[in-house]
């Protein structure tokens, strides 16, 4: 096939190619058969995915344990000249069997299928509908499980993971009695998914729990007539799993072979910064030895960009790495989110996102927000998301002070006056659709004791329990606190370095202090106070130097008159309206002796303007094994979310944590932990203080939402548990019948019993009363539609649907008259 050919299915729509090497030319694989792989075969998958109105695109070659060096050799070249179809912007990525990357397990959500033989032994990818079949799969994981075609025996068995015996038109699964219900719900939805994808939904799936072999005694006949009769199991397997401690140990190395061989150059260690990146040349990054990237910069020639693959495996021999290490190369300006997140800012210049506009000065971050109006942040949650905000901040507010480590109110006059000595809970109460919602924010002076602290971790659960677990807890790190905090302050937020606000303690008043004031609305202002010397001054904003005797307003010339306004406001709180107000340039002699003589500060113009470049990401978090596992899920929506599970969705200034309502006890308890563990162990060096919200399912805010494409609130009430799913399969004795057939009949693909039956559909849209056909399932009619008519109905192949969730499914079929 030549390479124009090869290339004509490459579009611009999102979804997943994939081509195999064969005869070392490329041959597009079936939909039906994405997700399976010939061990001996070597493959190329193409991924692109809307991001905003960019599109990104990701190509991996994939390596069979058992392919030839040709092969791999092939597939290699093929993925260049597809980068170089593309215009060179693909992430290229290379995958080995059994060591694929989250990122490529994840275009697989039902599992990968691992199959013996390749070309070389005549395999083919066949379309739907093939019943010839005799074979053995054990399924490992819980979040992207893979199922590897292994011999048919009781000795490929172990008691820790599932076993699916896949007889075409029968399908048998065997739980292993240590493996637990999540590997079950996705072995069985993997089962589901080979009977509605390759066998166009006929097929009967029946399953044995392996502790529980004689309540099956019907389906234990069927595996021991295939299998011979039953041996000793052998006992379970440990899966090989990478922690996150090692994924967090970093070094950045400078690339070079202008010698004529490739010498190595070591540049930095965690935390890195994008400025070590120079646009002429190319690097590599190690992380830990896990997976190796390749940044190749806009001004590295054609040849060292092509050879920056090769360079890759050249590192990986001189490190003594496994040749299965997983490696992925980026190009300069169209880097993965996985790369940049390795970094401790990225950003890009001249971009704006959202409503807020950022400038970097200095040291100093300053955000301009825009209004908005409030009453997008319900109707369109993913604003809600992007600006951090559940509403305008004007609900009812609540706030309370740690005493002796008890809860005691504080009084209203003082809401919005936190000292850095002390802690303060915060319960926040707003309405959605005429239901209360409640945020709960954990104020954590910078001075507070350890017992502070940890009681109001404790005060927070008590209360949280009071409400019967329906608020989302924020845990506030002082001079961190999130958009929302300060909006629900109206303005009056007053920030104290140090200090208390308990009665009888309250330490001497500091004869000099100095508050920065940032803000230009009462959504979005605070004073902070900071030490009160002339170099903590900046051009860009307010500050207010009060004493006992005198207070001064000092306006930066990079000030607004917005910000001017509000400080002037907050001012007046804070000094009864006695403050002068000073212009920069213009200040008295006692003003710099009372911030200990005058010192450079930063006055430069505002530089240039600075986005964050983040994508959201989404993970699943772990440490039942007494190590701490992250695992990315990719193309992440709602569907992921598991009632079973503990997810992290990491929006870079802010980490949600959401728990789900069938997680185990222990998880519920650790899940502040996990968000901390989370953030320490970033290979970036992220900063442990970013806001931590708690989210529970089914009271998940808007802002959270909002990151969620189509967010459905029944969901989960739709949704089946794996019993449920289990209830719904075929009964044993119609396994029994069909599996009897199956001996006495040679089964052949050409014979008249085994070819599928279809029915026009104003046939299938009658119902039992009308004369809808005796050998049609009245649940399952779409089953019975020939390949051209089910795209003619549902608009989308058979494959496509079988890939969507099940209310999804349920919902299409229900508008087309089939259920």
């Amino acid at each position: 096939m030549s390479l124009s050919s090869a290339f004509r299915a490459v579009g611009n729509d999102p979804g997943i190619i994939t081509w195999r090497i064969e005869k070392m030319e490329l041959a597009l694989v079936p939909l039906s058969a994405h997700g399976s792989f010939y061990e001996g075969d070597c493959y190329i998958v193409l991924s692109t995915r809307r991001v905003g109105s960019l599109l990104s695109q990701n190509i991996h070659f994939w390596i069979g344990k058992d392919s030839s060096q040709d092969e791999q050799s092939c597939a290699a070249i093929y993925t260049t000249q597809l980068d170089d179809y593309l215009g060179g912007s693909p992430v290229q990525h290379r995958e080995t069997q059994y060591h694929e990357s989250d990122t490529f397990r994840g275009y697989f959500k039902q599992g990968i299928i691992y199959r013996k033989g390749g070309v070389a032994s005549g395999m083919k990818h066949v379309e739907t509908n093939t019943y010839d079949m005799r074979r053995l799969l054990h399924v490992k994981g819980k979040r992207n499980i893979v199922a590897t075609e292994v011999e048919v025996s009781w000795d490929s068995f172990n008691r820790g993971d599932v076993f699916l015996l896949d007889l075409g038109k029968v399908i048998v699964q065997w739980n292993g009695p240590e493996s637990n219900s999540g590997e079950r719900l996705k072995a069985m939805l993997l089962a589901k998914d080979i009977r509605d994808r390759e066998r166009g939904g006929r097929a009967e799936i029946g399953v044995i729990e392996g502790d529980r072999e004689a309540a099956s005694v019907e389906l234990m006949t069927v595996l021991q007539d295939t299998l011979g009769r039953r041996s000793v199991i052998k006992p379970a397997v440990p899966d090989e799993l990478i922690d996150q401690q090692q994924k967090s140990n970093i070094m950045l190395y400078h690339v070079s072979d202008s010698a004529g061989q490739l010498a190595v150059t070591e540049v930095a260690t965690r935390p890195l910064v994008q400025d070590l990146l120079n646009h002429d040349d190319c690097y590599i990054l190690d992380q830990g030895g896990v997976k190796i990237f390749v940044w190749k910069g806009k001004g590295a020639t054609k040849v060292e960009k092509q050879a920056a693959m090769s360079k890759a495996l050249g590192f990986i021999k001189i490190k003594g790495y496994p040749s299965s290490t997983n490696v992925e190369t980026v190009n300069d300006g169209a880097e993965s989110a996985m790369f940049k997140q390795l970094f401790q800012k990225w950003s890009v210049k001249d971009q704006t996102t959202g409503l807020g506009k950022t400038f970097s000065v200095g040291k100093i971050a300053k955000v301009f927000q825009d209004k908005f109006d409030v009453t997008l942040l319900h109707t369109k949650p993913e604003v809600a998301a992007q600006e951090r905000m559940v509403d305008d901040g004007k609900g009812k507010v609540e706030v309370w002070r740690i005493e002796n480590l008890e809860l005691v109110p504080v009084e209203r006059q003082w809401y919005g006056f936190f000292y850095g000595g002390d802690c303060y809970l915060v319960l926040y109460t707003y309405e959605v659709n005429g239901k209360p919602r409640y945020i709960l924010y954990i104020w954590q002076g910078r001075h507070a004791s350890q017992d502070e602290l940890a009681a109001s971790a404790y005060q927070a659960v008590e209360l949280d329990q009071q409400f019967d677990g329906a608020p989302v807890q924020v845990r506030v790190s002082m001079g961190k606190e999130p958009r929302h905090f300060v909006a629900i302050f109206q303005g009056k937020l007053v920030i104290y370095k140090g200090g208390t606000s308990r009665k009888g303690k309250a330490e001497p008043e500091t004869p000099v202090r100095l508050f920065q004031i940032q803000g230009n609305d009462k959504s979005n202002t605070k004073a902070v106070e900071i030490p009160a010397f002339a170099s903590s001054l900046s051009s860009n904003d307010v500050f207010l130097l009060r004493t006992e005797a005198q207070h001064y307003l000092w306006c930066g010339k990079g000030s607004s008159g917005d910000e001017r306004a509000m400080a002037k406001e907050l001012a007046r709180l804070l000094c009864d309206g006695t403050e002068e107000t000073v212009a920069e340039g213009q200040e008295s002699a006692e003003f710099w002796d009372l911030l200990g003589g005058k010192a450079p500060y930063a006055n430069d113009k505002r530089l240039q303007q600075e986005v964050l470049d983040v994508q959201p990401r989404l993970f699943e978090c772990s440490n039942k094994t007494g190590r701490f596992i992250v695992t990315e899920v990719t193309d992440f929506t709602q569907d992921d979310l598991n009632p079973g599970d503990v997810m992290l969705l990491d929006t870079w200034d802010q980490v949600f944590l959401w728990i789900g309502a069938e997680a185990n006890t222990t998880e519920k308890e650790r899940a502040l932990a996990t968000a901390q563990e989370y953030l320490q162990t970033h290979p970036s060096g992220r900063d442990t203080d970013t806001p931590i919200l708690i989210i529970k399912q089914g009271f998940e805010p808007p802002n959270f939402t909002g990151w969620f494409l189509a967010w459905d609130s029944h969901i989960w009430s739709a949704g089946k548990s794996y019993e449920q799913l289990k209830g719904e399969l075929g009964d044993a004795a119609a396994i029994m019948r069909i599996t009897a057939d199956m001996k006495n009949t040679t089964l052949s693909l050409n014979s008249d019993a085994s070819e599928p039956k279809y029915y026009p559909i104003e046939v299938l849209l009658r119902n039992q009363n009308q004369g809808l056909p005796e050998d049609v399932d009245p649940a399952k009619k779409e089953n019975y539609l020939s390949e051209q008519d089910f795209v003619s109905v549902f608009g989308i192949t058979r494959g496509q649907f079988a890939a969507l969730p099940g209310w999804k499914q349920l919902q299409l079929k229900k508008e087309k008259g089939l259920f």
